[in-house]
């Protein structure tokens, strides 16, 4: 019997997993891991601003926020689920003396012998909105 396409990737897909896994250490895997779950809003966060050159702090943002992922030296966005399915985004400018700090505010317990991957289906099937 011919192994079919799907079978095939499939295949694919699992050894491209566990190539991705083999080989890093349990603090890598439990970094991916927290940030994941930072990602899907189930770490509770603290951002601080803080101004180097006038010592105070200028901006503090607290709860089940996720960093941006195309984020620059000089623009950060900042994401925050604040309600079942109502979120805020913050858009922060950064300069030569303002820095920030991400800090996690509660241990949250991960393993570091398995790898998550998470399936949306938000992400697959489209939103699609009916107008009149």
């Amino acid at each position: 019997m011919k192994p079919t396409i799907r079978l095939i990737g499939a295949l694919a897909l699992a050894v491209a997993t566990l190539a991705t896994v083999t080989g890093c250490s349990d603090a890598d895997v439990a970094s991916r891991n927290l940030s994941k779950a930072a990602d899907n809003f189930e770490v509770a966060r603290r951002i601080v601003f803080y101004n180097g050159i006038t010592d105070t702090y200028m901006l503090s943002i607290e709860g089940a926020c996720s960093k941006g992922n195309d984020d620059t030296s000089t623009k950060l966005t900042i994401t925050c689920k604040v309600g079942p399915n109502t979120y805020k985004k913050h858009f922060l400018g950064l300069s030569d003396n303002v820095t920030y700090f991400i800090e996690q505010l509660d241990p949250l317990p991960t393993g570091t012998s398995h790898y998550v991957v998470n399936f949306k289906p938000s992400a697959i099937l489209p939103d699609v909105r009916l107008r009149q």
